[in-house]
Parts: C-alpha cells; structure tokens; sequence
C-alpha cells in the first residue's frame, strides 16, 4: 500500500507514529512524508537564525525517517505555529494525495485539544488534522474541486482509510514491540529538539508498555482509525 503521512513539523512522524511506520515499511509497504512546516520556532537557541534552524531539522527529519526505511520526504515550506485550514493548504495537501495515490492516511488528531490533565496539544497539530479531513473529502475524489490539480496532471483519488495519531479516543491499536527500538533511534536524530535524549527514550517506552491477557509485554502505539 501507499502510506502518505501528513503532518505539521519536523519530528511528528517519529514521535507520533514511529514504531508503526517502521513495521509498515518493513512489510513492503511504500511510505512517503509530508511535512508540512519547517518548524522554524522549534528553538530557545538565542543564536540560532531561522534559515539555519529550518535547514538542520530538514536534515534531521531525512536521517529519522531513513532509519524507519522512508526514502521519501516532502517539505512544503509553511510557516511554523502559523498554521491555518485554508483552502491553499488543502489544495497542497490534495494534490500530494493525488500525486501519490495513498491508500492510507496518518496525521495528528484534530479533535485533541490538549492531552488528559498534562499539556496542550500543539495548534499546528489541530489544524493539520481538520486540513486533512478537508482535502480528502470530498476535494481529493472530486475534479470540481481545485481544478487547477488536474491541469496539472493529477486525477482525482480517495484512500481507503486514515490514521489520526494523539487521538484522545483511540479504537485501534498497532503493535510496535518489534519496532519501539528503531522509533527511538529515529527520535534520536532530532537533536535540536530533544535535550534529554534517554528521558525521552524511557518515557516513550513506558506510555507505549502494555501487559497482556497472557502476561506477556509488549509495545502499542493508539490511533482513531477512519474507514472511509
């Protein structure tokens, strides 16, 4: 299949749904990244300029998603923590699901405003999720729709499902024991925004730990997974 994931910086993919795109290109499975900003805010850096900070994460999302086995990235250049759902960036992100035919969806939940009682979820994470809902249906699969798109050459296409990661109401569950490590080792690439590298690794693991019906341990990651 044609996994297309859609999200809003440079890092998202790995810490939101790592372990399950590295079990999804191990099983042959074509996986391509979108990222939609540069994540250009993404320092306390006094130093850093925001060329600079924008060329190392475009680096370090390239080296995280090559460990997964992405070889396909996409950098659409929007400005981070400005995100909103317009319709230009909808016509952005249907026209990258045309181009690629996906037949499956990952982005971050819209619907999450904030996490328990413990933190906000990021508002370009919220947008990115409703910007998503918006192109696939019905702009994806409709050539009323930003006609410009098949000028272009790109014909009209509807996925057969979408992964929301950060989902506060998940109904499925992928099992990642097999790949927590390689999703911990792609975070570890992302050094101007992870400080404490072994922290993080023993947080991701513990939030992921599962004990089973039979006793066994193993490793989840949760998503609300859309039929469409």
């Amino acid at each position: 299949m044609n996994i297309l994931v859609v999200v809003a910086h440079p890092d998202d993919p790995e810490f939101f749904a790592g372990g399950a795109l590295a079990r999804w290109c191990a099983e042959g499975h074509h996986v391509r990244y979108v990222i939609v900003t540069g994540g250009d805010k993404g320092t306390d850096d006094p130093s850093m300029t925001l060329h600079r900070l924008v060329e190392m994460r475009e680096a370090e999302q390239k080296n995280a998603a090559a460990i997964l086995g992405v070889k396909d990235v996409v950098f659409l250049h929007y400005v981070d923590g400005e995100l909103a759902n317009t319709l230009a960036l909808q016509k952005d992100i249907a026209r990258e699901v045309r181009k690629f035919k996906a037949d499956i969806i990952v982005t971050t939940d819209h619907e999450t405003v904030h996490y328990g009682a413990s933190r906000i979820n990021h508002n370009d994470h919220r947008m990115i999720g409703i910007a998503v809902c918006d192109a696939l249906f019905p702009a994806a699969n409709n050539r009323m729709y930003f006609p410009q798109l098949l000028l272009q050459g790109h014909e009209m296409h509807y996925p057969k499902e979408v992964y929301f990661a950060g989902a506060a109401d998940p109904n499925t569950l992928v099992d990642v024991t097999d790949f927590i490590d390689k999703k911990i080792a792609a975070i570890r690439c992302h050094i101007t925004q992870v400080k404490d590298m072994d922290g993080v690794a023993k947080r991701i693991k513990s939030g992921a730990l599962r004990m089973m019906a039979d006793g066994s341990v193993h490793y989840i990651e949760n998503y609300r997974r859309v039929l469409l």
